[in-house]
């Protein structure tokens, strides 16, 4: 297989392989046949660590790279620690991308977020409604370094030529991701409190918020698809969205999840707590003009995340 200077023997590096969006380009790139991927555990390979990134560059010389890690997690846990979020992240993606510039890697992919628009954008967000607003406030802070990321990605590109793309992922979710409450996203919380719920016979579920704010879903699957498909299709130093291109409130989500998992118990909402973001719709028409669309649609997602918590969490 080659495609323009991607082969599957390319070595490829894949930070964050072990999270869940790093675990599914780790598939979707075997799935295609590369044979040569580049994956160090946290263990083996600190990030944090302008030093480590360095000899490990030195040492293995990949040709791709693909920025996967990074500190995530839902509402709780950025509002909990958002020095973490800010200091960690940064960290992170300055290392690594400033050590790709200096080992003239071939291409480097930096993943954003769609948190990086303003918390009252025009929906939905398109690509140029970037740095256009305020951000919302709840995860201010992991926004604030994916931005940071995306301009020194950009100035990279201005000063050194460097091939680095930046696509900007709807909220992920899928097999793999964690299930802690205080780490997780709204999918997979949401398949734990209905499991664990169903099988403990509780009556009722009290949520956060009101149920009203919206959101587009985007299986980790198709985004790591996106991924290899932007490498081989995407030359630009503008954002690229990649998303599902439909959203549905919290509330529509829950009681989807609820059937699906036989939950049966009334839900309550608990209007003390945020909602976070209003409403976060991507506009991906830009990427669907290239002529990517998703594979993975919501209920089948969902399956997905169930029986991944079933497995790793038996009765």
């Amino acid at each position: 297989m080659k495609v323009g200077n991607l082969t599957s023997k390319s070595k490829i590096y894949i930070a964050g392989h072990e999270g869940l969006v790093g675990a599914a380009l780790v598939r979707c790139f075997q799935r295609n046949g590369f044979s040569n991927l580049l994956l160090r555990t946290r263990s083996e390979l600190d990030l944090m660590s302008r030093e480590l990134v360095w000899r490990f560059f030195e040492t293995t010389k990949p040709e791709y790279v693909i920025i996967a890690a990074a500190k995530v997690g839902g509402i709780f846990a950025n509002m909990a620690a958002p020095v973490d979020f800010l200091v960690e992240n940064l960290e992170i993606q300055n290392n690594i991308l400033l050590t790709c510039q200096y080992f003239q890697v071939t291409k480097t992919v930096f993943l954003g977020s769609s948190c990086i628009y303003p918390r009252e954008s025009p929906q939905p967000m398109r690509e140029d409604y970037f740095m256009s607003g305020p951000l919302e406030p709840t995860n201010e802070s992991y926004a604030v370094a994916k931005i940071a990321g995306i301009r020194l990605a950009q100035a990279l590109r201005q000063q050194f030529s460097m091939d680095v793309i930046c696509p900007m992922p709807a909220n992920v979710y899928g097999p793999g991701d964690h299930f802690e409450f205080e780490r997780s996203h709204v999918v997979s919380a949401l398949v734990r409190r209905f499991i664990e719920a169903k099988r403990n016979n509780t009556p009722g579920v009290t949520l956060w918020g009101t149920g009203n704010a919206r959101r587009e879903l985007l299986h980790v699957d198709d985004l790591a698809d996106a991924c290899l498909f932007l490498i081989k299709h995407y030359d630009s130093h503008e954002i690229i969205n990649v998303g599902f291109g439909q959203d549905l409130t919290i509330r529509e989500l829950a009681e989807t999840i609820a059937t699906i998992t036989g939950y049966a118990g009334k839900l309550e909402w608990d209007l003390t707590k945020p909602d976070g973001m209003p409403i976060k719709l991507l506009d991906v028409s830009r990427l669907h003009a290239l002529g990517w669309r998703h594979k993975i649609d919501l209920i089948a997602g969902i399956q997905s995340v169930v029986a991944d918590f079933e497995v790793r969490y038996p009765k």
